[in-house]
């Protein structure tokens, strides 16, 4: 059953611009040497400065390269940017160097402080190094994707025309829709780290002696064990989101607003303050592990399911407002418990997940989706019903002496070898002048 605005695009015949949306990636990972250690190499002097190349840039440590890529209209656009960066970024690697393909990583020196934040500028190192002290070494050395969605410009006009008594102008429509999307995904981030968690161990010294998990989970980093502040964000709508980190860092939680390491960001607005009248323009979602049998860390088809859910979810009535922090409470309490089960177990949402897919088998087939999205669903299913084919579980097969270093060293010098064989490496990152998307997107579509 669509809401009244599902309704609306559906009746136009515009369902299609709704998965139609803008999409840019950020991936992080980890600089290893041969031997699986924490690189000891400088920033690569190839990929530019790390403080003024928006699209190589570092994120907590020096040795945690993040590949920023243009905005794309689809999602093999967005995977074509992904790999032309990332095969840069491997060609500027100094010889021996490798890029670690988990999530979780790897073998930690025993006396962290030997590790080097990021050189980003005074204010960023200032706040890395005060977060560093709140927290630790090792809970800022996880690395993930980050998907930003951006909702296609013909829903917000057709939906601001559509009802005019309920949104006073463009902004509004904005914020709304956003929101319901961020609901959406916090709702079902259980369901995302299940069919997507791949960080079921540690490796040496990530977590201090006595301390961690006792046996191999789903996901690590999705977990409460895992990256950044457990801070909940209030996503009842965006100005509620505003006030709940403000009132975060007046209360010393959190050292400022960009400490908010929630698994959905609003984004539009260097000022968050000022988020609420000047729109969210996309939001960003925080809920993938690496996916270690890619090169890039994600795949394409994870990225048309992230899509079908964000269509979905625009489509369907949102939450009441009134509920909307018990049930996002709740599922965040699911998602603990899924991202510390055993990767071979069955999920203890199991049947949950089942009816989830099976909803959303029966969306794609109302809205006429291709078949590739059948057989992407068929996959997750497969999934949900064999707990030995997650990704989580799938790695448990490679693990020796409680360890992943020989399976991720082996991905890590195929990967390589593999990058080292691109004919035409892009190579418009050392220079003075920085590309801007435009140019990025020519040179990256040759």
């Amino acid at each position: 059953m669509f809401s009244q605005i599902g309704e609306l695009i559906f009746n136009n015949e515009a369902v299609a611009k709704t998965s139609d949306f803008t999409m840019g990636l950020e991936v992080e990972m980890q600089r290893v040497d041969e031997t699986g250690n924490v690189s000891q190499e400088p920033y690569p002097a190839a990929i530019g400065d790390e403080k003024t190349n928006p699209w190589l840039t570092n994120d907590y440590l020096e040795t945690m390269p993040e590949m920023v890529t243009p905005a794309a209209s689809h999602s093999l656009d967005a995977m074509h940017y992904l790999y032309k960066i990332n095969n840069a970024l491997r060609a500027a690697l100094a010889p021996g160097e490798l890029l670690w393909p988990l999530s979780m990583p790897p073998k930690l020196p025993a006396d962290k402080s030997q590790l080097r934040l990021a050189k980003m500028g005074p204010k960023k190192e200032a706040y890395l190094k005060e977060w560093t002290k709140r927290h630790s070494y090792s809970e800022g050395t996880p690395c993930g994707v980050h998907i930003n969605l951006s909702i296609d410009q013909h829903i917000i006009d057709l939906v601001k025309a559509g009802f005019p008594d309920k949104f006073k102008d463009e902004k509004a429509v904005r914020n709304y829709l956003y929101a319901v999307l961020a609901q959406g995904f916090v709702r079902y981030r259980w369901f995302i780290t299940y069919l997507f968690g791949a960080s079921p161990i540690a490796e040496a010294n990530y977590f201090e002696k006595g301390q961690g998990i006792d046996h191999p989970v789903r996901s690590i980093r999705q977990s409460s064990y895992g990256f950044g502040t457990k801070f909940q964000g209030d996503y009842t709508d965006v100005q509620s989101y505003v006030d709940r980190i403000e009132d975060g860092v007046k209360q010393g939680i959190l050292t400022s607003d960009y400490e908010f390491h929630g698994s959905v960001r609003f984004k539009g607005n260097a000022n968050l303050k000022e988020l609420p009248k000047t729109g969210v323009e996309y939001i960003e979602l925080r809920m993938l592990d690496l996916d270690p049998s890619s090169s890039v860390g994600v795949r394409t088809d994870t990225l048309r399911f992230i899509r079908l859910l964000a269509s979905y979810f625009i489509m369907h009535p949102a939450l009441p407002l009134a509920e909307v922090n018990r049930v996002l409470d709740n599922a965040d309490e699911m998602n603990d418990v899924v991202a510390k089960e055993l990767p071979t177990e069955p999920c203890h949402y199991q049947n949950k997940a089942l009816a989830m897919i099976k909803s959303l088998e029966r969306y794609a087939n109302q809205i006429q989706l291709g078949p590739e999205f059948s057989e992407i669903l068929e996959d997750l299913e497969d999934r949900v019903i064999n707990p030995k084919t997650t990704p989580s579980a799938k790695l448990m097969n490679y693990v020796e002496n409680d360890s992943l270093e020989s399976y991720a060293l082996r991905r890590a010098r195929r990967y390589q070898e593999a990058a080292m064989e691109s004919l035409h490496p892009f190579q418009g990152f050392a220079g003075d002048h920085i590309p801007n998307a435009d140019e990025l997107k020519r040179e990256l579509d040759k």
